[in-house]
């Protein structure tokens, strides 16, 4: 998956300057225009300046879920990367933000105690979901979902991320030239201070992290260390037997292997931050065609042939891959100029209001 602000510093900006001189004309020669599974939507506004939002299938059933909320005086952005399923996800899309929001207003402002609360709230409903499902349904147990969130509020931006989603900013240093700064931390086995992480807080489990097929995986099973969801891993009641070989544990769970609690980070917007990733007319969809394209020389396939694909088949060449682009404009940092109520989910055509009115 993609993430909302960028999958890494080096892959941002090695398609900024081509896909600054792109036009419209550029981007139907890639194909992009008739993808049946591309979404995109360009340019809405929110309190702080504008945002590009673009997304593409991959999976037979679509994995990320992704939202922006825009209030009068404040911005919600939210990625979702799911896996097992989309139930995780998509339980996230409808209550975390609706978590933020009450407690924000409970407690009059943003804060990093009230993303971790929201955070905390999302995953406890989440798990007493799986709980009344499990016997009907037990695979549900094993669905999870990594969850990357930004809000912009007061000239403050907040970044709060579980899992492997990676957040970006763009911002100019003092000889004019565009940096990347990746704001979040991965919580990925394939990090060698996660793996670390993990070996003291598990001392007694010298399986905890193992190498398998080249990649390092969590018990053998799976890479992120964070995750909203992945109930098998959290709590022995969701344990799942044999017939679930993919996620079946030989021994019982004696503690949480991965956990939910976020990495935040708090920033002050400077005038010289000028972008999450980059601001350009459609650059979110662009930067979504570029990385099809890559995958597709990966293998040694044209893009127009990816395009041909079906959901499910297509997952061989990429992941769902969702991108959302914030542009920050100082001049409506510093005006009381409010912005429409608007929200938006990713993959779906419908644009509605908001309820979004931050103290």
């Amino acid at each position: 998956m993609f993430s909302w602000l960028g999958r890494t510093a080096s892959s941002c900006l090695s398609p900024l300057s081509q896909y600054a001189r792109m036009n419209k004309d550029d981007e139907e020669g890639l194909g992009g225009e008739d993808d049946a599974l591309l979404w995109s939507k360009d340019l809405e506004k929110h309190s702080h300046g504008e945002f590009s939002f673009a997304v593409v299938q991959a999976n037979a059933v679509l994995e990320d879920q992704s939202q922006v909320e825009t209030g009068r005086h404040a911005t919600f952005i939210g990625v979702y990367d799911g896996h097992g399923g989309p139930d995780t996800s998509r339980y996230i899309s409808d209550h975390l933000f609706g978590h933020l929001l009450r407690l924000a207003r409970e407690k009059g402002a943003i804060s990093e105690d009230v993303l971790r609360t929201a955070f905390s709230e999302t995953e406890n409903g989440f798990l007493t979901l799986v709980r009344r499902a499990y016997a009907i349904r037990p695979v549900i147990a094993a669905t999870g979902s990594c969850c990357l969130v930004g809000v912009i509020w007061k000239k403050t931006l907040y970044v709060a991320n579980v899992g492997d989603s990676r957040a970006v900013m763009g911002y100019l240093d003092r000889s004019n030239k565009i940096v990347a700064e990746q704001l979040t931390r991965d919580h990925n086995a394939s990090m060698e201070d996660v793996r670390k992480e993990l070996r003291n807080l598990h001392p007694e489990d010298s399986e905890i992290v193992v190498m398998k097929q080249g990649v390092w995986r969590i018990k053998g099973i799976i890479q992120v260390s964070r995750s909203i969801g992945d109930a098998y891993l959290k709590r022995p009641e969701f344990a799942l037997d044999p017939s679930f070989p993919r996620f079946h544990l030989p021994e019982p769970l004696r503690q949480p292997v991965l956990r939910a609690d976020p990495t935040i980070v708090t920033r002050d917007l400077q005038p010289n931050d000028k972008f999450l990733i980059l601001h350009l007319m459609g650059i979110a969809r662009r930067l979504v065609i570029w990385a099809m394209e890559k995958a597709a020389k990966m293998r040694q396939m044209p893009y127009s042939e990816i395009k041909k694909l079906d959901q499910g088949v297509r997952r061989h060449v990429h992941d769902d891959i969702t991108i959302v682009v914030v542009f920050i404009d100082h001049e409506m940092l510093d005006s009381k100029i409010s912005t429409p109520e608007l929200s938006v989910r990713g993959f779906v055509d419908t644009v509605g209001p908001s309820n979004f009115n931050f103290p």
